[in-house]
């Protein structure tokens, strides 16, 4: 037999419940491989119906058009000749599985089961599917009458399986299990399994990719052998960026790597690699051969079928590369840019409007959507089909080519600076600048009237009239007056969004983005119903310190010079009056912390699992050079009570791109109460007690 194996994985941009789109992507992703001579091709997890099904895996609808798209690719010319290996929910036995299914020429060969399921952070599989406990356990499927009919099988093998070619071994891995302790890759390996595969939904978050890549360079590392990963890629409808990364390793080295992010539905990679390679590597490693020799054997499904032909000495084969990460200000550029494209082509609106404060955080995400418009013409510049006739569509015109960045965001983005009589110059300044640099519709208002008509509405049935504190006023009814401002905003950005495409004569409206970043939300230093409650937020998953390095990354990358003095600005809320002209409110000192202080407050309860009194005693040794004890008390104090008094705004929080491990996102990343007894009284107790004693 032959020794050079041609396979291809892939990362498709699938869309839950969109099994017609789905299944097109697919489809074009075998043909590819097929074209440039792979006989194995691997797709993402769950690739069938999308990843992101969540309760609709419950729906027998979801099981039944799995099968039809099956059916499709079952009885399609296009899969002959290839193994396909395909991801679906099936239910066997009654119980539902999250499965690969593995066939070759109209036959299926082995369905695979998923053993480890992902259940931590965003991931909630143990809701929808049950993990297949049984070891090297193979039982009969029967399979429905419409596979059956194509097929002309009755069963096919369900379980803990390999499959053996006429040259190789094969073994899946379906993504959570790469990253199980006791990974499947690793008595596979031991059991001649030259081959390993993973289907992956795996989603972006900032400094991630080199974990996985490591992972997987790793598995074939200490056993030898090929690693294949497909990876989903895009927004598939919620908060989640997939962030592709397909990739092919041999031996604990990278030999073929695909872009973590690009507006490619369908992207393709494909290695020729010699089996001889894995076996003489193999060879040395006596301490693997000991435990080689003692293992427990898988069940093998004989495959009539080869991934080499008999004469191919002469095959060039891949060599190993060195994988290229993004920086996070490159990941920040890319990766909410990605998601937010996906989700205005996928909603069908006509653009994106965004309040445009002039600070950093409305300013980094009008960044953000220049990026986007950055991604849309390159993207049609090198041929892009899918993206040109997105874009055509939502700027309303056939002929229509995205050439000029500046050009195109005019077109689909719309800025909003909304005046108040305590907005300072310079922010009006400011945010005119960058609108013009980047080409957005720019528009500036006021909205003294709306608020001097809510509040003496107000006045009107109370007899009484608000004040600032600066004018005598309590600090409620400053905090009042700041949030009828705050508010008033976000209703007339709603307003602008509706119809502002209709006063240019343009059909369609626009999405509301909002740009609250997470340290703020985590804080709870933000209006509820302000301008951070929009449709989407593309910056709610990333701090203020890695906002500041993006904001540095777009005056480098993308010459916009506006944001060097919205850099150097203090960040403000500008919702109280002005002194002598200039802004008196500065966000720090409302909050009572510093951004960098609310970043590890923020990792540290989330990622490092920390209530009042652990933070209190992991930060006395971190801040001991700049704090006390009694200081260090005094501000984790002061965090905690902040943040379980504003945490009731969590449950309103905007949809945001999840690009952090400690985002407050109470969806379903970080679960926690809302009504919180913010005396923490026994906690601060352990707290002072310590204080004392230091």
């Amino acid at each position: 037999m032959g020794r050079a194996v041609t396979v291809a994985t892939c990362a498709l941009n699938q869309w839950a419940l969109d099994f017609e789109g789905n299944l097109e992507r697919i489809f074009r992703s075998i043909h590819i491989a097929k074209s440039k001579g792979a006989r194995y091709r691997l797709g993402p997890e769950l690739e069938i119906c999308g990843y992101g099904c969540s309760d609709h895996y419950y729906e027998s609808d979801t099981l039944l058009h799995s099968f039809q798209v099956l059916e499709k690719l079952l009885e399609s010319p296009a899969t002959q000749d290839i193994i396909c290996d395909v991801g679906m929910p099936i239910l066997h036995r009654n119980v539902r599985y999250n499965c690969r299914v593995i066939f070759l020429n109209k036959k299926i060969l082995l369905i695979r089961p998923k053993i480890s399921l992902a259940n931590a952070g965003n991931y909630r599989e143990l809701r929808w599917f049950t993990p297949w406990s049984k070891a090297r356990h193979v039982e009969e499927y029967f399979l429905p009458s419409i596979i059956q009919e194509v097929t002309g099988q009755e069963t096919v093998p369900f379980g803990d399986a390999v499959l053996a070619t006429k040259d190789t071994c094969l073994g899946a891995e379906i993504c959570e299990e790469l990253w199980a302790p006791n990974s499947p890759h690793i008595e596979m390996g031991l059991d001649g399994v030259e081959i390993f595969t993973n289907s992956s939904g795996s989603h972006h978050v900032l400094r991630k990719a080199h974990a996985r890549v490591d992972l997987v360079n790793s598995a074939t590392a200490k056993n030898g052998g090929i690693y294949i990963l497909a990876n989903q890629k895009g927004c598939d409808g919620d908060r989640l960026y997939y962030d592709g990364c397909a990739m092919i390793s041999m031996n604990g080295e990278t030999v073929a790597q695909g872009s973590q992010f690009s507006l490619d539905d369908v992207e393709v990679l494909v290695a020729t690699l010699d089996l001889e390679d894995v076996r003489s590597y193999r060879a040395e490693i006596s301490s693997r051969n000991l435990a080689a020799s003692k293992v427990n054997p898988y069940p093998r499904v004989k495959v009539n079928f080869a991934l080499s032909c008999p004469d191919d000495v002469a095959v060039p084969t891949c060599m190993p590369i060195q994988w290229r990460h993004h920086s996070p200000e490159e990941e920040i550029s890319l990766g909410p840019a990605c998601w937010l494209w996906d989700y205005l082509r996928r909603s069908k609106q006509a653009g994106f409007l965004l309040p445009l404060s002039g600070g950093i955080d409305s300013s980094a995400t009008a960044c953000i959507v220049y990026s986007m418009c950055h991604q849309v013409c390159l993207a049609v510049k090198n041929g892009n089909a899918d993206v040109l006739a997105d874009a055509r569509r939502i700027v309303n015109d056939e002929t229509y080519v995205p050439e000029d960045p500046r050009e195109f965001c005019k077109r689909v983005f719309t800025t909003c600076y909304m005046a108040s009589e305590n907005s300072s110059q310079d922010t009006c300044n400011r945010a005119k600048l960058l609108a013009e640099q980047i080409g957005s519709y720019h528009i500036n208002l006021n909205i003294d009237a709306a608020v001097k008509a809510v509040v003496g509405i107000f006045s009107v049935v109370t007899g009484q009239t608000p004040r600032f504190s600066v004018y005598g006023g309590s600090s409620r009814e400053s905090l009042a007056l700041q949030n009828v401002q705050a508010r008033i905003r976000m209703v007339l950005a709603y307003l602008f969004a509706q119809l502002t495409l209709w006063t240019r004569g343009m059909p369609g409206g626009l999405l509301v983005l909002g740009s609250a970043n997470v340290d703020e939300s985590l804080r709870g230093y933000l209006t509820k119903y302000d301008c951070s409650s929009a449709d989407i937020n593309p910056i709610g998953g990333i701090s203020k310190t890695d906002l500041k390095n993006f904001i540095q990354y777009c005056i480098e990358n993308f010459q916009l010079t506006a944001l060097r003095s919205i850099m150097s600005a203090a960040p403000t809320a500008e919702l109280e009056p002005l002194v002598d002209g200039q802004v008196a409110q500065t966000d720090e000192a409302d909050m009572g912390m510093t951004y960098a202080e609310l970043s590890i407050y923020g990792k540290l309860r989330k990622i490092a699992k920390a209530g009042p009194y652990s933070m209190f005693c992991k930060l006395i040794n971190m801040w001991k050079e700049i704090c006390t004890p009694r200081e260090v008390a005094s501000k984790v104090k002061h965090f905690f009570r902040m943040y379980s008094v504003n945490r009731h705004k969590m449950t309103t929080l905007t949809p945001s791109y999840h690009a952090e491990n400690y985002s407050p996102d109470d969806n379903r990343f970080d679960l926690r109460p809302f009504l919180y007894n913010t005396s923490w009284s026994w906690q601060f107790r352990c707290i002072d007690k310590q204080v004392n004693v230091l």
